[in-house]
């Protein structure tokens, strides 16, 4: 079943219970009041047969039933029934409609009034009380024209409940189709997008709806699905280029020595070339490895404690064992300050030896300057090397993989360090910011938060 044919049968069902509901109060009020209106009629038709027959100014029995019968507003099988003080039935109009047991006539002298039905029969009992003399007066009749104009009511708003439900059908129909429309165009808009047109967006339109946020959500997730598309590719296409480059240097090699026949110190000059650029290939591999997992969610990578001037002290240490000819100043600006945070250990120590390793090798004395500050909420770590200018329109693309700047040209490397840096940093919550001039050379700042 459609959505839009639930929502009408669901707002037609409303409706119509509600409408039911209405005339079904309606009716009752009406009946209600049919009988409070037929009771006063009965109980003046007693008090009426009180004064006539049993009052001070009474008249004889005939002439009170020629008066009644010649009545024009006598009720429909009309019948008067007078019981005196030692319950004797001194008059009756003769139709003999009712019967009146004992028990009914004390009550009435109790209760001073009494109504009841009997089938389709209303019945008022009263005290008349005049001169000291009281008697009970049974008036009764059958309410035949209140009985008609309620059945007449009844089928009436029988009547206007069906014309209304069918109306509120087509009306919830029409009505749900209007705001349907909008996702009805939203689907067709959708199955025209695909991985090779994920430019498309869908009609967002001005209302500001619950719909329009919708669309609104859905372009800014198809943006983020157009961003990681369109950096795949570029991904793929750099890395295959970057691949291809070594391996086609290596298998040129092994070509020229096995057809060549060199001498055993060529053979291994030879293994040695094959050998760096395998160590190459082998870093791009670390490298790439390196950005698919800080590209993944930073709900899915373990979180800990990290005490990030012991982080950099390792760093050092390890650069001086690897790199002797690289030099590592540290400043850690408070030694008394709590230098920890939430973040992943591993993912961090990629990234601070990127940088540090990005210093030394652009520095001409291969020497790197790093700094550890602390303000109320956020760690920085700042790397500092004297090397050659970064041109400012450049600032921004060498964080993209496998872009370089114009000053890394003749050095070695394949534009994955930066890149996969800002990456981490963002999965901490960071930001990482580059400064570079002539007179002071090129600052990296990592801000992390506390």
């Amino acid at each position: 079943m459609s959505l839009r044919t639930r929502l009408t049968l669901l707002f037609t069902a409303i409706v119509s219970i509600l409408l039911a509901l209405f005339c079904g109060l309606l009716y009752g009020l009406a009946e209600r009041y049919r009988e409070q209106e037929f009771q006063n009629r009965l109980q003046a038709e007693a008090q009426t047969a009180g004064h006539l027959l049993v009052g001070q100014e009474r008249v004889g029995p005939a002439l009170y039933k020629l008066l009644d019968k010649n009545q024009l507003t006598v009720l429909p099988q009309e019948e008067i029934i007078i019981y005196n003080a030692s319950n004797q039935l001194i008059y009756e109009s003769g139709t003999d409609y009712l019967t009146v047991s004992p028990a009914t006539l004390a009550r009435i002298r109790q209760q001073k009034r009494m109504y009841w039905r009997e089938t389709n029969r209303e019945i008022v009992g009263i005290l008349f009380t005049e001169q000291r003399a009281t008697s009970v007066i049974f008036a009764s009749a059958v309410d035949t024209y209140g009985h008609r104009t309620l059945q007449d009511l009844a089928r009436l708003l029988a009547v206007g409940w069906g014309v209304m439900t069918g109306l509120m059908l087509l009306a919830g129909r029409f009505f749900a189709g209007r705001t349907l429309q909008p996702i009805n165009q939203i689907n067709q808009r959708i199955d025209t997008i695909t991985a090779s047109n994920l430019s498309r967006r869908l009609p967002e339109g001005d209302t500001g709806d619950e719909l329009a946020q919708l669309a609104q959500r859905f372009n800014r997730m198809l943006n983020r699905l157009e961003d990681a598309f369109r950096l795949q590719r570029s991904f793929v296409a750099h890395a295959s280029h970057e691949l291809r480059t070594p391996l086609t240097a290596i298998t040129g090699q092994l070509e020229v020595s096995l057809l060549a026949g060199d001498e055993t110190d060529e053979l291994r000059a030879t293994l040695r070339s094959v050998l760096d650029d395998v160590r190459g290939l082998n870093r791009m591999a670390n490298g790439l490895l390196g950005l698919a997992s800080a590209s993944m969610d930073s709900s899915a990578v373990p979180m800990v404690p990290v005490l990030v001037d012991s982080l950099l002290r390792q760093i050092q240490l390890e650069f001086q064992r690897l790199q002797p000819l690289y030099t590592v100043h540290l400043h850690i600006d408070s030694p008394d300050t709590d230098w920890h945070l939430m973040g992943s250990e591993p993912l961090l120590r990629t990234a601070f030896f990127n940088l540090i390793d990005n210093g030394g090798k652009f520095s001409a004395d291969h020497t790197v300057s790093v700094a550890l500050t602390a303000s109320p909420r956020f760690l920085h770590v700042t790397v500092h090397n004297s090397g050659s200018l970064v041109p400012a329109d450049q600032l921004t693309t060498i964080f993209s993989p496998f872009q370089r700047g114009s000053n890394a040209t003749g050095l070695p490397g394949h534009g994955i360090g930066l890149a996969l840096t800002e990456r981490i940093v963002k999965l901490h919550q960071g930001q990482i910011q580059v400064d570079s001039s002539l007179e002071f050379g090129t600052t990296f700042t990592v801000i992390l938060p506390r």
